[in-house]
């Protein structure tokens, strides 16, 4: 069961392969208390995260997404986690248009090192998530909704 009482939510986790996946990791490693609510999808960069990706989870029913990915100036790949940066932060501002409590969708820099700041990170939006409850469910009749799972 999650770390945080009740039921246990399902949040969905895009990492970063080189760094915020290392950080997690790391994290269980050290064996830090962390919740379970959280299914991580490992993803080569974090700018390779389309944010219909995270439209896409929330509306199918996840009651979280976070992204995560290695610092700016580090990114193996140069500067995907630049794209992906611009990307989420105009998601952020874009779900709610869509009927989405932005609070749902949480971005972070993680590094391969940092497993106590994967904890926090963690267990901070699995809190927040907990407290907003589940996800409302969204009628399918919706034409905005049809446009996006198509």
């Amino acid at each position: 069961m999650s770390v945080v009482e009740g039921k246990e939510l399902r949040i969905v986790g895009f990492l970063c392969n080189w760094c915020s996946y290392g950080g997690a990791d790391t994290a269980g490693v050290s064996r830090f208390k962390q919740p379970t609510d959280l299914r991580i999808i490992r993803v080569p960069c974090s700018g390779r995260v389309d944010p219909l990706f995270v439209v896409k989870a929330l509306i199918n029913g996840a009651d979280g997404v976070l992204v995560s990915g290695c610092h700016p100036r580090d990114c193996h790949y140069s500067d995907g986690n630049y794209y992906a940066r611009r990307r989420l932060e105009m998601l952020k501002r874009f779900l709610p248009f869509v009927g989405i409590d932005a609070r749902r969708f949480h971005y972070t820099w993680v590094s391969a090192s940092e497993g106590q700041r994967w904890q926090q990170t963690v267990t901070e939006f699995t809190t927040l998530i907990h407290e907003l409850g589940p996800t409302p469910a969204f009628p399918q009749d919706q034409t905005v909704l049809k446009e996006v799972r198509a």
